[in-house]
């Protein structure tokens, strides 16, 4: 099949030929409202049109956020977001690949998980007072790659492992001894989103493999990317019945008197909806229900919040440069102005972002704020063991 024949299937997969080249797309997009020469418009009419130089030549496909903004808004029903994901595989195959921040570094270790030569130490990070098994339980818990995060950017502050301690502790709490494996690998998302499909494929057999394996009946997620994956893109691939895959705010929601929540001190906390949980996956309510569970927390939501909540500017680790750093701070002005104590949120990768333009100082004390992942206020408001 040819380059300009892969276009016109992806056209008919994400019904860009349905597109009436309103322009909505682009006035809508976080990244041509920076000022940036980008336009998801130009993008669906090359594919109609069969332009596979505008494609592949400008590498503005990367650019792309994936974060489905502009398909809430098309009157057409163009999924965009669908057409970036086919778009960048066909990219991938022709030998174009994106800048990526940090040197690439990321995807590399990805690759590494996927090549499937290499001992990790995924373990290390378990404080002595937390019960997990290594093999078989009801429940599994996914961690992801907050490990990793946490050792990349010390720079940043990152403190994603806090969060996943927070959500084992919370299961712990529940009487529940969830399967926490070292054998545990990248869930792909990145690479499946740069257009290494056969990286991901690599991934996504070893791990659906694992889950499996461990008997467990219901899989626990705490990442918002590992959750879109897990639930639209490994869910068809378990032989037989598949696990319940659910959000750890969803899980913890469920069972929230068994928690034994304690009042707190009052503290006012705004939310950051990641994309994926959000417009991928129409998960807005139970992580604004599990706050409003907490005696003494209090909610307050930003101007854009929901289905039309701003993002962290950073997924796939694809492309960072000064207008996403424009995205990042004007959401942290947001967020402050709410005059929250604390952004909450309930993705990693959102907080390694933010925390990233936090640094900048040229905005300085303008946009901090402190920031903390979901289940660590949960963790906090725990009533101590009688």
């Amino acid at each position: 099949m040819t380059l300009t024949q892969d276009l016109l299937k992806a056209a008919g997969r994400s019904r860009a030929w349905a597109c009436y080249d309103c322009g909505k797309c682009t006035a809508t997009c976080p990244v041509s409202r920076t000022g940036r020469d980008y336009s998801p418009r130009r993008h669906v009419l090359a594919t109609v049109l069969g332009h596979e130089d505008e494609i592949l030549s400008d590498g503005k496909i990367h650019a792309c956020l994936t974060c489905s903004l502009c398909d809430q808004r098309c009157p057409a029903q163009v999924r965009y977001t669908d057409l970036m994901l086919l778009l960048r595989e066909m990219a991938h195959r022709e030998g174009v690949e994106p800048e990526c921040p940090h040197g690439g570094a990321l995807q590399s270790v990805m690759r590494m998980m996927a090549g499937g030569k290499t001992e990790q130490d995924r373990m290390g990070w378990m404080p002595s007072d937390l019960r997990a098994d290594p093999e078989k339980g009801e429940v599994f818990y996914w961690t992801g790659c907050s490990m990793y995060y946490d050792a990349f950017f010390p720079e940043l502050e990152s403190r994603a492992l806090r969060g996943t301690e927070a959500a084992v502790r919370a299961l712990n709490r529940l009487g529940i001894v969830p399967v926490v494996s070292p054998r545990e690998r990248c869930c792909g998302h990145d690479l499946l989103w740069n257009g290494d499909r056969a990286s991901f494929e690599r991934l996504a057999e070893h791990n659906v493999d694992l889950v499996a394996g461990s008997g467990a009946a219901t899989l626990v997620v705490s990442c918002a990317e590992c959750l879109r994956t897990w639930s639209i893109d490994y869910a068809p691939r378990f032989k037989g019945k598949a696990p319940r895959i659910v959000h750890i705010s969803t899980y913890l929601l469920e069972r929230l008197p068994d928690l034994r929540i304690a009042a707190r001190e009052p503290l006012r906390v705004t939310y950051q909806d990641p994309c994926r949980l959000g417009r991928h996956l129409g998960i807005y309510d139970p992580p604004r229900e599990l706050l409003a569970g907490i005696p003494g927390v209090e909610l307050i939501e930003m101007r854009h919040a929901r289905a039309a909540a701003g993002c962290c500017a950073g997924g796939t680790w694809s492309d960072c440069d000064r207008f996403a750093k424009q995205i990042q701070v004007s959401r942290l002005r947001e967020a402050r102005a709410t005059g929250a104590e604390v952004l909450v949120t309930a993705c990693p990768k959102c907080q390694i972002h933010f925390r990233c333009a936090m640094k900048d100082p040229k905005v300085g004390e303008e946009v901090q704020i402190e920031m903390r992942d979901l289940a660590e206020i949960v963790a906090e408001a725990l009533a101590p063991n009688e």
